[in-house]
């Protein structure tokens, strides 16, 4: 299973920079760092579990807060990494101010600061990067409730989680450039 959830994460990942990279939001190479490729890792399980509750009813939602959250953690380590890095989990940080429902309200607007015509269109971008998301795991014929549903939802995230924080980086004007 390991071989195939490998493969299936890569293609995403590839799949999605390429719709970000159509979309203007992702030139190049992705940016990313190791502080926040890192993070994921303490906020994962609280964020699935929170997650979980909402797939049936709010697929898009379940799988593109991610983004929200990763863009966040992508803000916050460009502004403040030595005050935002300490906090054990970022996501719950971030989740605790209005509830899991207003995630992307809170990340647009309190975090990012982004009104008008930003605010709709990351809006869009997110829900775009979302459907595309379900779309590939629903070609992927999984058993819904299988343990194989979870870990290709958990690689779902996760890599959207990047996406959003690549978007963000970006946005912040960090390119990943080749040095000679």
């Amino acid at each position: 299973m390991s071989e195939y959830l490998d493969h299936f994460e890569t293609s995403l990942m590839d799949s999605l920079l390429r719709l970000c990279h159509e979309s203007g939001y992702i030139s190049g190479k992705m940016p990313a760092t190791d502080d926040i490729t890192q993070k994921w890792d303490s906020m994962s399980p609280s964020y699935i579990k929170d997650a979980l509750h909402e797939i049936n009813d709010y697929p898009s939602v379940a799988l593109g807060w991610a983004m929200y959250v990763g863009m966040a953690v992508a803000h916050y380590w460009d502004t403040d990494w030595n005050i935002y890095g300490r906090h054990e989990n970022l996501y719950e940080h971030l989740r605790d101010k209005r509830g899991f429902d207003y995630l992307d309200e809170v990340v647009r607007g309190e975090i990012l600061g982004l009104s008008g015509d930003d605010f709709v269109n990351i809006e869009d971008l997110v829900r775009k990067c979302a459907h595309h998301v379900q779309d590939k795991i629903r070609h992927e014929q999984i058993e819904p409730s299988s343990v194989t549903a979870f870990y290709v939802f958990a690689r779902s995230v996760y890599v959207l989680y990047q996406i959003g924080a690549a978007v963000e980086l970006q946005r912040c004007g960090y390119k990943m450039e080749k040095v000679e």
